[in-house]
């Protein structure tokens, strides 16, 4: 009937015998039937009866309280498939290993079975075996009750195997279960079972409830070791020991408080009908435990950290191949031999790799001493060329106590005794000096310069009177001071036998000495780094001296040992936990420690480790003889895996599975790739192709072309060079970083659309939208990149993949180093000039954009820049041509140089600003033509409207300029209006002055300082500044300008008086003046030399940053000299002017007399300048000879 009835909903049967209830039960779950079943027996008198089965749909439970062995078999058969079922519960049904392993089969099968009760049900070992193996598979049970049978340790072992892991490489096989509970008085745990217990609760990761019942095998230290066990468990939130007889003494209770101090995730800890709990001692655990719960206040515990000196100092050797690094690290080790005994690190990396070449040393290798209190390592960088891009790795961060010592030989080789000239000494010496100076600049903040100590060995191996060395000398001399302000250089260059200890005792106590040195003026570090050293050095000695761990050891570390880096309760904020972990890993990698990324899921604790034998593994790869050319630097993932794997090989036999259990060939392989040092060709695919830079090949000898060439194409180019090459430059790692970063984000991009990528050593090259780029590497040691483009597209929307996706990945990458931007020559980039050719073929971004600042408004579209021709050997390359500034620069850029403009004439604006007048005619009039703009009279209301169409013409930008040419036009009007408003202010200035009574002495004055071989001009003066020098301008009206071969007075140092005089002029004439020089006032027609050109007077004016900021006037320190200007203000200003200038007048006749240069022909031996009268006027006026003659008669000569 139930086999072909599906509507039946209820069945309820009353039989004497039990056995009835086989058959239905059976059918109704083989079926899946949502029927609800009731099945009831009776005795034979009638007068008992009692439930056999119910199972009740509502909610999906089985309940079977009687079955007999067959039965209980048969009722598991047909729960294989079945899918209405989702809770059985056989409590108190007898159950043999028979049943037991047809439940396996259940398990196995069923889906949606999701809790299991087997309470006293008699079930021994055997039937626990079935039921855990049936665990392996299982991927929905959640509840397993197993409370009052008969099974002991071997049990306990075998259910929770599929729980556990014996591996940090091993998955755990079963993560569906969450509760998990057995236990009574037939159940004997044992010590098999106590320590698959414990073992289960230190690796499981997905169980929340675990209970023990009414255990009378256990012992109080039992239950210690498995509270101990939970202070690393993150997962289980309830723990129940109900009834557990072991459950008592002191001793346990504070180990379970010290067990909720460490493992803030415990919800409830059941403890009833214990021994401790009897005896009314669990208050204390729940009272922690309700704490636990509650959040606690946010606090800084990084800020709150004490800090202290740090105890670890790192010396670099750096030197090339041959040059005795490893063999004077073995001497310098000897000497400080005397002190006790090799600390652990340096035992550590003996075990993983015991055995170092005797000739030729490679890779980088470490060795670790204490010196007193300080930890001194000593880590000897390869000197093979392959290893040099690695080296960028192990730079000390910002802060780090370190030093450096250059090693150079005397010798090629010292088989061979063939000597070194001093030329290659000096290359060996500064490539590592750029080298450090390179790395130095990717401090945030660089605290203190590096100190380096030059070392040259093989001594012993000549003659000390050679000349050629003291040529060494003499040129190493010439690197220090060339060096002096980018590295702290120790005056003496040791000469060393790097094979005797007594040749180098000098050298070690310069270490000695230094490293303390340092350690004292370095920042100081936290003190729980210092702790942690020693925490790491421990958890190494218990993990068979692992060389990395993972990040969540190192969390799970943190939280048993680290009180300050403990999540303190459930509700604790984890992310900020998370971050100060983290500082104090990057704390570690800065003063050499460990090394670790942000990227990396791992710490490496054995620098010489994953230098020598992880990374150095890929400078091994010969791909180029397993597989074809076409493979252009590929290599497939399990390939690399294999060679990896090498280097997870202990070399003690039998170690090799214990030191290495927690790394793979593959989190080799994913370390590499967030380090950047390799890229997958295809992300989406796992079994995708790696490219590794450092197996590239040059691509010379091929023949270069673009892969497009039509008449419509447009090209473009960019050339980025180390703003300061001759002390820094692009270091052998950068562009293999850069291969790598660069391919990482145009993967990212969301319209790369079919974006293209390929490689050659110095080459990337790219197509992306339709736009060709290639990115070149060279220079000498690499300090400039060629960026050249091709496309169909037009030159703005061509440069703006150039400036928002390559530029910004070349600065990312070189992060520290400025880098300038320079515009190649299009022809150059058409053809793919040679690089030799293109030398003198490329102009400044910054100057040509500011070639067309200082050109008056009409003549910038027009502008057109030079190029030089190029010859080879009397064979011309490239003839001499120009372009349009419009073709150089994108529409971006030329929007920019408006936006400059603009804020420059927005600037003197406000430098000429009036108040209006009360004439409003004509405001609202447009303005269609620059002839109609020349008939408006420079007057306080033309001024103050010219001001106001400036500041209009502003808020009309910050919307969007659309038509370059148009703008253009638009501001010729502006430009002229402010240049008349100029004209009479500087008018005003020169006529004023010859008003002042008897001008004995010159007013248009302005100081310049020396600097580097040239000069600047000084805007403010301060008291104290000392080497000033005063320049006179010529005075002659209309043409005031700077006097050429002027001697000038010298000031030796500027005092309070001075300043006080002095004060009220240096700001608002000169300021002027300078703007005026911005605008091209000096070139515009109609003002002749009214505007004197001070760029004539100093060469620093023209580069400065005058030029390229809006503000700069006045904060460049740029320009200073006389200012005479709040005239127009209001009457008392002009008053104060007046005052102002007799004041300063004083101050300068007196300064003169002081330096007798009192009379008129001292003034024209050291101001070129003479006093003279107007005969229209009268006026005085101070001026050059030239004028002198030139204007002879509009003069008379009036002498002092």
């Amino acid at each position: 009937m139930i086999e072909v009835n599906p509507s039946l909903k209820l069945l309820t049967i009353f039989d004497s015998n039990f056995i009835t209830a086989t058959p239905l039960i059976s059918s109704v779950l083989a079926r899946n039937r949502a029927m609800e079943v009731h099945v009831w027996s009776g005795e034979r008198n009638g007068e008992r009866s009692s439930k056999v089965v119910e199972f009740v749909p509502g909610n999906n439970t089985l309940r079977v309280y009687k079955l007999n062995l067959s039965g209980t078999c048969r009722v598991a058969c047909s729960l294989g498939m079945n899918l209405t079922v989702k809770s059985l519960d056989m409590t108190g049904v007898k159950i043999k290993s028979k049943c037991a392993k047809e439940f396996r089969w259940v398990l196995e099968q069923n889906q949606t079975l999701k809790e299991v009760n087997f309470s006293r049900t008699c079930l021994k070992d055997k039937g626990i075996v079935y039921i855990a193996a049936g665990l392996f598979k299982n991927h929905s049970l959640q509840k397993l009750y197993l409370t009052g049978n008969l099974f002991g340790g071997i049990g306990v072992e075998h259910l929770l195997c599929p729980l556990s892991r014996f591996s940090s490489l091993q998955m755990q096989a079963n993560i569906s279960l969450k509760c998990v509970t057995f236990g009574g008085g037939g159940t004997r745990i044992g010590r098999d079972g106590l320590a698959a217990i414990t073992q289960f609760l230190m690796t499981n990761e997905t169980v929340t409830r675990f209970g023990i019942h009414d255990d009378e095998s256990l012992r109080p230290d039992d239950f210690v070791k498995i509270f101990k066990s939970l202070e690393k468990n993150a997962s289980l939130k309830c723990l129940s020991l109900q009834g557990c007889k072991g459950v008592q003494g002191e001793t346990l209770l504070e180990t379970i408080m010290e067990t909720l101090q460490i493992n803030p995730w415990i919800e409830e800890v059941d403890l009833s009908r214990t021994p401790l709990h009897n005896c009314g001692k669990t208050i204390a655990i729940y009272q922690r435990l309700g704490q636990n719960e509650n959040p606690e206040p946010e606090i800084d515990l990084i800020k709150d950290m004490p800090l202290t000196e740090p105890k670890s100092c790192r010396v670099f050797f750096c030197g090339q191949e041959y040059a005795g690094k490893t063999t004077l690290c073995q001497s310098v080790s000897q000497n400080f031999s005397a002190s006790p005994a090799l600390p652990y690190l340096d035992q550590v990396r003996t075990i993983v790799n015991p055995v170092e070449q005797a000739v030729k040393t490679v890779g980088m290798k470490i060795k670790t001493f204490k010196d007193e209190d300080t930890n001194i390592s000593i880590w000897n960088l390869a000197g093979q060329h392959e290893f040099f891009s690695l080296h960028d790795l192990m730079f000390p961060g910002h802060g780090s106590a370190s030093i450096f010592i250059i090693i150079s030989s005397l010798f090629r080789k010292p088989s061979n005794r063939e000597p070194k000239s001093t030329a290659e000494i000096e290359e060996d010496l500064q490539y590592w000096l750029r080298f450090i100076v390179s790395n130095s600049k990717r401090a945030v903040q660089q605290c203190m310069l590096p100190s380096v100590a030059v070392v040259l060995t093989h001594f012993d191996k000549i003659n000390q009177s050679s000349q050629n060395l003291q040529q060494t000398v003499d040129s190493i001399q010439r690197l220090r001071d060339k060096f002096q302000g980018y590295v702290e250089f120790y005056p003496t260059v040791f000469t060393v036998d790097a094979r005797s200890s007594a040749s180098v005792s000098k050298l070690t106590h310069h270490i000695r000495k230094t490293c303390k040195t340092i350690l004292q003026r370095v920042p100081r570090v936290y003190q729980l780094c210092n702790d942690l050293i020693q925490i790491l050095s421990e958890w190494r000695s218990e993990n068979y001296n692992k060389p990395a761990m993972k990040w969540k050891e190192f969390g799970d570390l943190c939280q048993v040992k680290v009180p300050y880096l403990r999540i303190r309760s459930r509700h604790y904020n984890k992310e900020a936990v998370e971050v100060k972990r983290k500082a104090i890993a990057t704390c570690l990698h800065h003063i050499g420690e460990v090394i670790y990324f942000d990227e990396l899921e791992f710490l490496i604790l054995d620098c010489e480790w994953f230098c020598g034998e992880v990374l150095g593994q890929l400078l091994k790869l010969n791909v180029k003889k397993q597989h074809t050319s076409e493979n252009k630097g590929f290599i497939s993932r399990k390939e690399l895996e294999k060679i990896l794997r090498g280097s997870l090989q202990s070399s003690i036999p039998g170690m090799g599975s214990k030191v290495f259990e927690n790394l793979e060939a593959s989190d080799l392989v994913r370390m590499m790739l967030k380090l950047e040092l390799c890229y997958e060709q295809d992300p989406s695919d796992q079994n995708s192709l790696l490219l590794i830079p450092s197996i590239l090949e040059e691509g010379r000898g091929k023949p270069q072309r673009w892969q497009i060439s039509s008449p419509d194409c447009l090209y473009a180019g960019r050339h980025l060079e180390c703003d300061d090459s001759s002390h820094m430059f692009l270091t052998p790692g950068f562009f293999p970083r850069l291969q790598v970063h660069l391919h990482n984000r145009i993967k990212s991009l969301m319209n790369q659309h079919g974006a293209t990528y390929s490689l050659e050593k110095y080459l990337i090259s790219i197509s992306i939208n339709g736009i060709y780029i290639r990115v070149e590497l060279a220079g000498q040691l690499g300090y400039y990149i060629n960026i050249l483009a091709c496309s169909t597209k037009n030159l703005t929307e061509t440069l703006r993949v150039v400036q928002q996706l390559i530029i910004p990945a070349i600065q990312s990458v070189c992060h520290g180093i400025t880098m300038t931007e320079n515009i190649i020559r299009p022809e150059c980039v058409r053809n793919l000039t040679p690089p030799r050719y293109r030398r003198t073929q490329f102009a400044s971004l910054q100057q040509l954009k500011q070639a067309l600042l200082s050109l008056p408004a009409d003549s910038m579209y027009d502008y057109q820049h030079t190029w030089s021709s190029v010859m080879d050997s009397g064979r011309p390359i490239l003839q001499e041509g120009f372009d349009f500034a419009r073709d150089l620069l994108s529409d971006d850029d030329f929007r920019e140089v408006l936006h400059r403009r603009y804020h420059d004439l927005h600037n003197l604006a406000q430098e000429l600003q009036i108040p209006p007048e009360n004439n409003t005619e004509g405001q609202n009039q447009a303005i269609t033509s620059s002839n109609e703009a020349e008939k408006v009279e420079p007057s306080f209301g033309g001024i103050a409207k010219g001001v106001e169409e400036v500041l209009q013409r502003l808020k009309i930008i910050e919307q969007e300029i659309r038509d370059l040419k148009q703008e253009i036009q638009g501001m010729r009007y502006y430009e002229h209006r402010l240049l008349l408003e100029l004209h009479r202010k500087v008018n005003y200035i020169a006529t004023f002055n010859s008003q002042v009574e008897e001008r004995k002495v010159p007013n248009m004055f302005y100081f310049v300082k020396a600097e580097n071989h040239s000069r600047k001009l000084i805007t403010t003066v301060v008291s104290g500044m000392t080497a000033l020098r005063l320049h006179m301008l010529c005075e002659f009206r209309g043409q005031m300008h700077v006097v050429e071969d002027q001697m000038g007075c010298e000031m030796m140092q500027v005092d309070n008086m001075a300043v006080k005089a002095l004060a009220p002029y240096m700001k608002k004439f000169m300021v002027m003046v300078t703007l005026a020089l911005k605008i091209g006032a000096h070139l515009a027609a109609g003002m002749g030399q009214m505007i004197p050109d001070l760029s004539k007077e100093v060469a620093h004016l023209a580069g400065s940053s005058l030029l390229f900021g809006a503000a700069g006037a006045t904060a460049a320190g740029v320009v200073g000299a006389a200012a005479i200007g709040r005239r127009n203000r209001s009457t008392e200003g002009s008053r104060g002017i007046q005052q102002d200038i007799k004041a300063a007048q004083q101050w300068m006749v007196d300064f003169l007399r002081e330096r007798r240069c009192s009379t008129g022909k001292d003034i024209a031996e050291k101001f070129g300048l003479w006093r003279v009268r107007y005969r229209d006027n009268g006026q005085i006026a101070w001026i050059c000879r030239r004028h002198m003659y030139a204007r002879s008669a509009e003069i008379i000569e009036v002498p002092i």
